[in-house]
């Protein structure tokens, strides 16, 4: 009886486990048909604007006037510039948030006490849950008028809508994502690497720099690349901070807009869906989904081959 009641109660397990399988299996399934389905939606309306404007002229066309599409006349496409801000106030972002989010998280790893890493922390993370558009209404308020203050102090001219001040205060933005990420990504590495490092000879600093961050490598530069699709997708800040103007200058103190602004502007309104404007839209999406995937594409790459170089998993 007892083993009757042991096979009916294996029997009822392996029910419960395939049907758990299959539970997860269709959740994987579901996000996989949905970004298919996005991206399928994404790409027809591209095609429909691709049939009626140039390809060419939209990918290097350096003009964006569609003020006459509805008029089917006249109409200009070019993405140079979207593209050229999305990517400068981008930069703008990395370079503020990389160093700080990175030397953070250093700290915090290696050298807070407990008492430090258990208040700082807490705060990190929930500034990484803070909305942008406080962000916003700090660079509009504080930050866009003190760099123009700044720039007035050594004789420059700067528009109140400016590249740097979007750009540093996106940097700000994302700093406590890549900080609370490359801090995770640090702290799992294997102690006993730094210990053996330390061992042979090699201080503190020299084991963090040349044992530790090659062997958190890859989280980190997860991290980095979760930060720049954010500050790549950024709306408000831009919006609020930096204008709706195309703008193909290199001057951090001028104002310019960025591909998804544009999409918003374009996108907002009781507008005709079958215009060459209002499809725009969907074809700077589509690029904009190329760009970041070669992006992505790259850093699995490079993460991958610090992977293979010190083969963190088989220690």
């Amino acid at each position: 009886m007892s083993s009757l009641n042991l096979g009916l109660f294996s029997l009822k397990h392996k029910g419960a486990q395939k049907l758990v399988v299959a539970f997860l299996f269709l959740s994987s399934l579901i996000t996989i048909v949905a970004t298919f389905m996005i991206l399928s939606s994404i790409i027809l309306e591209a095609m429909k604007f691709f049939s009626k404007e140039s390809f060419f002229g939209f990918l290097f066309g350096t003009v964006w006037a569609p003020h006459d599409a509805f008029l089917d006349k006249n109409a200009q496409f070019g993405s140079v510039g979207l593209f050229f801000g999305t990517f400068y106030i981008s930069l703008i972002a990395i370079v503020t948030a990389f160093p700080i989010g990175i030397f953070s998280a250093i700290y915090l790893s290696q050298y807070a006490s407990k008492r430090a890493r258990a208040l700082l922390k807490p705060v990190l993370e929930i500034l990484a849950g803070v909305p942008s558009v406080v962000y916003g209404f700090f660079a509009a308020i504080f930050v866009a008028p003190f760099t123009v203050k700044i720039a007035e102090f050594f004789g420059l001219n700067a528009s109140y809508n400016n590249a740097l001040s979007a750009g540093v205060v996106m940097g700000i933005m994302i700093i406590p994502m890549i900080s609370s990420l490359c801090d995770d990504s640090i702290s799992l590495v294997p102690k006993r690497l730094q210990y053996a490092a330390l061992s042979l000879g090699l201080t503190k600093e020299e084991s963090i720099c040349f044992v530790v961050l090659p062997s958190a490598m890859p989280g980190i530069i997860g991290a980095c690349l979760l930060g720049l699709s954010r500050a790549l997708g950024e709306t408000m800040i831009v919006v609020m901070a930096a204008s709706l103007r195309v703008n193909l200058s290199l001057n951090p103190l001028e104002d310019m807009t960025t591909v998804t602004v544009k999409i918003v502007e374009v996108l907002s309104g009781d507008q005709e869906f079958n215009n060459s404007l209002t499809l725009s839209a969907f074809a700077l999406g589509i690029t904009l989904f190329a760009l970041t995937f070669i992006i992505n594409l790259i850093a699995v790459l490079i993460s991958r081959n610090f992977q293979r170089k010190y083969k963190i998993s088989n220690l």
